[in-house]
């Protein structure tokens, strides 16, 4: 359940970051609005899911599956330019998220 709720408040980080470039610097309502709402949700599904996942894990996982999906937005869009680069790199970011879930996760012996 900590893994669901981990990608849920990525989705919402990305709801955030998109609606913060389309607030204007908090002048439009609406996107403004919709960028302190899904930061809430975010910042609390995160903390939600790091109770079950090791912080270094699950921050990797929220930043990258966010960011993944804002580029992937931007670009579905028309906002930013679609390259093979960039597509490559998403990709990487992807296997990166999904390695960092599958592997095991044991608190560090001291």
């Amino acid at each position: 359940m900590a893994w669901i709720i981990l990608l849920a408040s990525a989705v919402c980080e990305a709801v955030w970051a998109t609606a913060l470039g389309q607030s204007d610097g908090f002048t439009r309502p609406l996107p403004t609005a919709v960028f302190f709402v899904a930061l809430a949700a975010s910042m609390a599904g995160l903390g939600l899911a790091v109770r079950r996942i090791p912080i270094g894990s699950a921050y990797a996982v929220w930043t990258g599956v966010g960011t993944a999906l804002t580029v992937g937005y931007t670009m579905v869009t028309g906002g930013e330019a679609v390259t093979a680069a960039k597509l490559v790199c998403l990709a990487g970011i992807v296997v990166a998220v999904l390695g960092l879930e599958l592997l095991p996760h044991e608190k560090a012996q001291r």
